[in-house]
């Protein structure tokens, strides 16, 4: 049996550049893992795959990302037994933190442990990037430039250590419905887009470098999303932005009492109404 954590992301920025015939949005996404983690279990079984999501209203067949990413694996390397996956939900589900993508990612890589790290990791990037587009991120395994359908990472050293007090009041937000209300025209042409460099601003600058363009959309559906940004800016917070297609939001912070204390007045002002979280950047 092995146990193993598996990370949550935020966006750091997210550009969707043009909607392709395909139906995907070519994006340019800077993601960074936090220390938000669901708690994953792996036993192996003589066969058959089983997953369990105790405490959760999450599918415990084929409609769990999970269960595919084992069918996945499974049937890339020809194995014959079979697997029981139990997995401790701490993430947020359906929040824009990459929790099902963190899932699939950490069974296709424990799976392979319990395998004799049959495969590569680029051959499993491209087992995940069939399950879903930030899969890979989570298997590339360090902050990165994410483009295409967010399937092209390019590794990022530079980005500093930062605290995040995460918030999600909890309302529904459909990503299929957020990128569809972006209204941009079907592109065939290439696309000229450079990488910008990023920061965080400090004092009037505010958020220099966050960027997300999905937050109007979502914004403009949920107004208690941009409530709780002015909150975070206000409770000392260096920047703020919604994460993904959200509900999720972050502020960012330079040390732990920072945003210990932005937490505890956050706390205070939604009185048990809202998840929050604080973490730091892995």
């Amino acid at each position: 049996m092995l146990d193993k954590l598996s990370p949550a992301k935020v966006n750091l920025h997210l550009s969707v550049l043009r909607k392709r015939e395909d139906g995907y949005h070519d994006i340019a996404t800077l993601m960074q893992r936090i220390s938000l983690y669901d708690e994953m279990t792996f036993a192996p079984a003589p066969s058959g795959i089983t997953v369990k999501c105790p405490g959760s209203h999450l599918p415990e067949d084929e409609g769990n990302i999970v269960y595919r990413a084992a069918l996945a694996y499974y049937s890339y390397i020809g194995y014959k037994k079979g697997i029981v996956i139990t997995i401790g939900k701490q993430i947020p589900i359906a929040a824009g933190l990459g929790g099902g993508s963190s899932n699939a990612a950490t069974t296709l890589m424990t799976l392979n442990e319990l395998s004799g790290e049959i495969c590569s990791r680029d051959e499993l990037m491209e087992l995940g990037k069939t399950l879903g587009a930030d899969v890979p991120f989570f298997i590339f395994g360090k902050t990165a430039w994410a483009t295409g359908i967010g399937d092209c990472l390019q590794a990022v050293v530079d980005i500093p250590a930062y605290w995040f007090l995460l918030v999600n009041p909890g309302v529904p937000v459909s990503t299929k419905t957020v990128y569809e209300s972006l209204n941009l025209r079907l592109t065939k042409g290439s696309i000229n887009y450079s990488i910008p460099s990023f920061k965080i601003g400090t004092g009037d600058t505010g958020n220099d470098g966050l960027k997300n363009d999905l937050e109007q959309v979502t914004m403009a559906r949920q107004p208690i999303l941009n409530e709780l940004k002015k909150l975070l800016l206000r409770y000392g917070a260096a920047g703020a932005l919604m994460s993904g297609s959200g509900p999720t939001l972050f502020g960012i912070f330079d040390s732990e009492e920072q945003a210990g204390k932005a937490s505890q007045a956050l706390t205070a002002k939604g009185a048990g109404k809202w998840w929050i979280y604080l973490a730091h950047s892995i």
